[in-house]
């Protein structure tokens, strides 16, 4: 019989986590390093899959789409007793600047771009903080911060700047 020295992650599923927040630092990024390698591995091994699969059906899917009519979209497929369902979906990027020209000439002709266009507007946080004060105290009323998710990164052996 042999005494593991550390918690696996096969482990953890099963402990609660304020047990997990207990264990020692070392164990914790050595957890979390396997994790990630494990994450990283199956990631690496579904994209390979998806790539085979878009091998093997790619064309089928291209050319029910071609029947279709269309360039984009949802085809289905059969193999033996699977439905293959293939989709395409697009895409649309619209250019900035020349969406910004149609919006004044809409506007010069006396309509309402918004009922043609959603507007919005976004100012970046550098460029915030880099304004003279009184124009980032003009704006604060119309500035929300939210906090994301925390991330942690637990580095074994380095020093921390």
């Amino acid at each position: 019989m042999t005494i593991r020295n550390r918690i696996t992650l096969d482990d953890l599923p099963t402990m609660p986590v304020g047990d997990i927040a207990a264990l020692p630092g070392d164990q914790l990024a050595l957890l979390k390093q396997e994790a990630d390698e494990r994450l990283r591995a199956a990631k690496n091994l579904s994209d390979w899959l998806d790539g085979a699969i878009a091998l093997k059906y790619g064309d089928q899917a291209q050319e029910a789409r071609r029947a279709e009519g269309k360039d984009t979209g949802t085809v289905r497929l059969k193999d033996g007793p699977v439905t293959v369902v293939a989709e395409l979906p697009k895409r649309i990027d619209w250019d900035q600047t020349m969406l910004a020209g149609l919006v004044e000439q809409i506007r010069a002709d006396g309509a309402d771009p918004a009922e043609y266009v959603d507007i919005a507007f976004s100012v970046s946080e550098r460029k915030f903080t880099a304004w003279p004060h009184h124009i980032r105290q003009e704006f604060a009323p119309a500035r929300t911060v939210r906090t994301a998710k925390p991330k942690f990164r637990l580095l074994l052996g380095e020093e921390v700047c």
